[in-house]
């Protein structure tokens, strides 16, 4: 049978947040019996946009992550809700409105803060996946339709079909570790996991302070040389796909007009500054 699965892609996100108003235009105040009951303005949003900023200025990085019900196979809100959540067929978990009145206790059980509590209404609510939507004869929910820089795909695909659809294309979820069998898969998820060393070479050449390009510049951990660049026209390089907290490292910079030397150690990405060479 084939099931619903959202595909997330790290890195296209800006930060528009025109899945989150979206998402807030469709419910807030709108009745859907069997689905969700109207949401409240003044709860959270059961999409979220996380920030992740790395570096400092001059060399910033900045990553977006949607965040929403994951609409897992093995979900923990199903197994602390009961009756009041159900999983379809097509793969969407669904929070009756009417059996989890009260129900707060739900909202504590979602390990991805996907869940948000309605005061209004006194419910749980989260992401749909646009279940209304789709059952009208949608081809995807609203944050696709809306994302100007297409972050995210809808696909129906059996779980055979989407397993290998993700193994080729390095998608990966979230939380692995819980195995809760998320359907909402994240391309580059690198992008946000990983970190990067960065400096500026300059050197002074007749009394003037200069940046320096085409410097050649090696990244060492131990004794081991594990990457080689060079500089910009800027003077600027960088290294990037390193892990968080991952120990020490050094930067080797030669050229003609001089050489450097920095040691550093490696927590969240970082940028050494300008570096000049003598």
């Amino acid at each position: 049978m084939t099931k619903w699965n959202l595909i997330i892609n790290v890195g296209r996100c800006e930060n528009c947040y025109n899945c989150v108003i979206a998402d807030r235009d469709e419910h807030v105040g709108n009745d859907y019996p069997g689905y969700a009951a109207p949401a409240s303005l003044a709860s959270e949003a059961p999409i979220r946009i996380l920030r992740r900023v790395q570096g400092e200025a001059p060399m910033v990085e900045t990553t977006y992550l949607p965040v929403m019900c994951n609409h897992c196979d093995d979900a923990p809100c199903m197994k602390v809700g009961g009756d009041a959540i159900s999983k379809r067929d097509d793969g969407i978990v669904i929070i009756d409105p009417v059996k989890a009145k009260g129900r707060k206790d739900i909202v504590r059980s979602c390990p991805y803060k996907a869940i948000v509590w309605n005061e209004e209404q006194q419910v749980p609510q989260t992401w749909i996946f646009d279940a209304h939507l789709l059952d009208a004869g949608w081809k995807g929910p609203r944050c696709q339709q809306s994302c100007p820089t297409e972050v995210f795909e809808a696909v129906k695909l059996d779980d055979k079909a989407m397993q290998e659809k993700a193994g080729k294309e390095g998608l990966r979820t979230l939380l692995p570790k819980l195995n809760a069998k998320p359907r909402v898969y994240y391309r580059n998820l690198d992008r946000w996991e990983k970190c990067f060393i960065g400096g500026s070479v300059s050197a002074s050449v007749s009394g003037v302070i200069d940046c320096v390009a085409g410097a050649d510049v090696l990244l060492f951990q131990g004794e081991k040389r594990i990457a080689a660049t060079h500089s910009d026209d800027f003077g600027d390089f960088r290294f990037g796909d390193l892990d968080r907290a991952s120990g020490a490292y050094r930067v080797e910079i030669r050229h003609a007009l001089g050489r450097a030397r920095i040691d550093c150690e490696l927590t969240e990405s970082l940028y050494l500054g300008e570096i000049r060479i003598a």
